[in-house]
């Protein structure tokens, strides 16, 4: 054994500059983190050292992994006798809770080991969950601020899946009655796209927002038919495989019965390495998580109230959910033309960048209708009075 003290990449152009080596062996499996794109055989990535990368075990699942130790009886990390799954930094590795014994009283024999675990898609669960927030600054009526109440605000994305809304064939009310829903526990929602029913349309997009936001919530296009491609898509998004799951089709089939049975393993396909089956008494199917992806399989507003008052009861018991203040809208109506409300808004925008402020009308001839959204009641109200300061009294009636 080489060891070599310095960071990875650095150690490895070190190692391959002292030795011709062209290829190397790794361990890396497909629900891994870094394993999204990669083959058998794969080059390094651009910007690293070149060689090709082998990986052996890509196929491999948890519990392969497993049966492989113990039989051939490989020596391994004692950590994972005592509960650990998913071993990284000391700083975000803890016994999985899967494999905590309830009925013991010693702190040693606290956890059962790690190749009892039941479901290995749930591997990572012994990783430290922290509650995801945005880094960077948030953009707010075009101005980028940093107001501290913008950094902690949590993003979501919306994306519905379904050629007959892009046909105006159907009217989408689930991505409105979503949104409504995101703003009430405080998140904002940074994006909400229609997508085809095309497997690399549904990719392309998912794989876009769940880099850009806390949470992506996604629906239409989960069943057996030939239009339903929402699942297939996630996973070509992280870039992973479909591959059968047991306790799913366990579910579909007491859904279902035999009434669905050439495409019912096809059905119970779920994107390898990267999804959690979250369980609720009132939901007959498990809602669908990968990483930050939700696929929400309500098709109508009953469904989606139901569905969201579980994953709601489910995020918070996951310690997944950072529920924050809701927004708060005020909107003032005015007769006023656009061009003569044109430049007083823009004003507004830069007095107040913690706000965000939009004007619509429902149709032409109706008032023009200027609405201010925020965390902050004080502001917004300092805000609407400020805007009927510039102009006559009476130019303005309150309509909430």
């Amino acid at each position: 054994m080489d060891i070599i003290r310095l960071d990875f990449k650095s150690g490895l152009e070190a190692l391959l500059k002292a030795n011709p080596i062209r290829a190397i062996f790794l361990g890396v499996r497909i629900g891994d983190p870094t394993a999204v794109g990669q083959e058998q055989f794969s080059p390094s990535s651009p910007g690293w050292p070149p060689f090709m990368r082998v990986n052996p075990v890509l196929d491999w699942s948890y519990r392969d992994v497993w049966a492989f130790l113990l039989a051939c009886k490989v020596p391994y990390c004692s950590l994972y006798d005592r509960g650990y799954t998913s071993i990284g930094s000391i700083h975000d590795t803890v016994p999985n809770a899967l494999l905590c014994r309830s009925e013991s009283s010693s702190s040693e024999d606290k956890f059962r080991p790690a190749y009892l675990l039941s479901d290995g898609r749930l591997e990572r669960a012994g990783r430290a969950k922290k509650l995801i927030s945005q880094s960077s600054s948030v953009i707010c009526n075009g101005l980028r601020s940093d107001d501290v109440n913008l950094q902690s605000m949590f993003t979501a994305s919306v994306i519905a899946v379904g050629d007959e809304i892009l046909f105006g064939t159907v009217e989408d009310r689930m991505g409105s009655i979503l949104c409504r829903k995101l703003h009430l526990i405080g998140w904002a929602v940074a994006h909400i796209a229609v997508t085809r029913n095309d497997i690399d349309s549904v990719a392309e997009e998912v794989e876009r927002q769940k880099s850009r936001n806390d949470m992506v919530f996604i629906y239409g296009g989960v069943g057996p038919l030939p239009s339903d491609v929402t699942v297939a898509g996630v996973a070509k998004a992280f870039g992973v495989r479909m591959a059968p799951d047991e306790e799913f089709e366990e579910y579909l089939r007491h859904l279902i019965g035999e009434r669905c049975t050439g495409h019912r393993n096809e059905m119970a396909q779920l994107p390898e390495g990267i999804t959690e089956l979250w369980h609720h008494e009132k939901l007959s199917v498990p809602l669908i998580k990968c990483q930050n992806v939700i696929i929400l399989t309500a098709t109508n507003i009953d469904e989606l109230d139901e569905e969201w008052n579980c994953l709601i009861e489910l995020m918070k018991s996951n310690g997944l959910l950072a529920i924050t203040e809701p927004f708060v809208l005020k909107r003032l109506s005015t007769t006023l033309s656009d061009v003569e409300a044109a430049q007083p808004l823009s004003e507004m925008c830069f007095e107040f960048p913690d706000l965000f402020i939009g004007g619509y009308r429902e149709s032409r001839k109706d008032p023009l209708i200027i609405s201010f959204k925020g965390k902050d009641k004080g502001r917004i109200s300092a805000a609407a009075e400020a805007l009927c300061n510039k102009f006559h009294p009476g130019a303005f009636s309150e309509i909430d």
